[in-house]
């Protein structure tokens, strides 16, 4: 496979572990693009990296990048996408992938047309963890799947101007926090929820502070999700089958789970994985899937879990500026 040049779009937190991630694999980013340029400049300086651009823009008509990470905020998403993909490069973005289904329906249309990839960088699809689970719950040992049980909170102080509550930042509980944990979901169920039901709390800026949801597919599995942004849970998921359950902390980025089996009450521990290579899973399977594997990114459950996003905040009737007619 011939080596890959990735562009980040964005210098936060992501950017600089994308960064490492890659220095790790014994790569390293390409080129840097941001709105700010002296951000830009200090990110390559800090990496090594040897191409800052002048414009942000000027990132997608580079013949010579082939990937592109996007982890600039939520609602900036789609506008970089729909350049991205019209420019014939593969994309990495960061969750949320986009506001809504509409905007992801379009980007996945893109890239179709365009004949590249597009994926959310989704960590939960990556880890070894999880992919270990599969392969026992495949094998029978632990029954059917009955219920899976979701917490994910952080305590936030309110301030109303940062991202996490800033209604012109595409904020709230569920495009923030609420994607991993319903995505935690969706890599278990055997089908998409079609039963949804929830309850919402706002903040002032009206995005939502704190959600509880429940959701039911045509097995009849069943989830229940609690988020929150002002008030601290453990990242906790318990996922109940009939002969035993599993028990992940800090699942995000897991890398152990407990089974518990019911006939007898013994437990087994399982472990796979390292949490602080969570990117280098995601960069691993992207170079994978940019040389031909087939649905190691897993957009189709990208997909479903921004169906029920905007689905719920279709039922709460909550809109922010960019989806207002």
């Amino acid at each position: 496979m011939k080596d890959l040049r990735w562009a980040t779009l964005g210098t936060g937190i992501i950017a600089n572990q994308l960064a490492q991630a890659l220095e790790a694999r014994g790569q390293k980013i390409y080129s840097v693009a941001n709105r700010t340029h002296s951000k830009g400049i200090e990110f390559a300086e800090k990496y090594g990296i040897e191409k800052v651009y002048n414009n942000i823009d000027d990132v997608f008509d580079d013949e010579n990048v082939d990937i592109i990470y996007i982890s600039t905020p939520h609602n900036t998403h789609i506008e970089y996408l729909r350049k991205a993909l019209k420019a014939g490069k593969h994309v990495l973005c960061e969750k949320s992938i986009t506001l809504n289904s509409e905007e992801l329906d379009e980007a996945i249309e893109l890239a179709r047309e365009n004949n590249v990839i597009l994926a959310e960088a989704m960590t939960i699809f990556h880890m070894p963890i999880y992919k270990e689970l599969n392969k026992i719950i495949e094998s029978g040992k632990l029954g059917k799947l009955r219920l899976i049980q979701m917490n994910f909170g952080s305590f936030k102080e309110y301030d109303m101007t940062n991202r996490f509550f800033n209604r012109n930042l595409a904020g709230g509980a569920l495009l923030d926090i609420g994607v991993y944990a319903l995505s935690f979901v969706r890599w278990f169920m055997s089908s998409k929820p079609n039963e949804i039901l929830s309850q919402v709390k706002y903040a002032e800026t009206g995005v939502d502070e704190q959600a509880s949801i429940l959701l039911k597919n045509d097995e009849e599995e069943m989830a229940t999700v609690i988020l929150s942004l002002h008030a601290k849970q453990p990242k906790r998921a318990t996922i109940s089958f009939e002969k035993g359950y599993v028990e992940i902390y800090e699942y995000p980025r897991g890398q152990e789970a407990i089974i518990t089996y019911v006939a007898d009450d013994s437990k087994e521990i399982i472990k796979a994985g390292d949490t602080e290579k969570a990117l280098q899973y995601e960069v691993a399977d992207m170079e994978e899937a940019v040389a031909g594997a087939e649905n190691n990114m897993h957009l189709d459950y990208t997909k479903d879990v921004m169906d029920i996003m905007t689905q719920l905040r279709n039922d709460w009737g909550m809109v922010y500026p960019e989806e207002e007619k």
